[in-house]
């Protein structure tokens, strides 16, 4: 789990302090995608507000939990075809086990 310092960027319990390096395009499709995902949420929550009909919720919530798995193979290809070719580069194969878990973890 991160931790945050005082410059509020997200850091590693071991004082990990790694950047991502994705292109403008990139970031900015997952951007797009997320805002779009943060607009369902809003429109979910709206839906609980005026008491929908709960299939009609529960299908939006499936959409939603849709949309933001796309999100993560995105980023997880970005990470995989960067972040992580860098690091067995540069022999560092710790981050073999660093990617396990976080699939471990997308896949539950």
């Amino acid at each position: 789990m991160d931790i945050m310092d005082d410059t509020a960027e997200p850091v590693h319990p071991h004082g990990d302090h790694r950047r991502s390096h994705h292109s403008d395009k990139f970031k900015s499709e997952l951007i797009t995608r997320l805002n779009r995902i943060e607009g369902q949420i809003r429109g979910i929550k709206g839906m609980i507000e005026r008491d929908t009909y709960c299939d009609h919720v529960l299908n939006q919530i499936s959409a939603a939990q849709a949309a933001l798995n796309g999100v993560g193979k995105l980023l997880l290809a970005g990470h995989m075809r960067s972040c992580v070719v860098e690091r067995i580069r540069e022999g560092d194969p710790d981050v073999i086990d660093e990617l396990l878990a976080t699939v471990n973890k997308l896949l539950k």
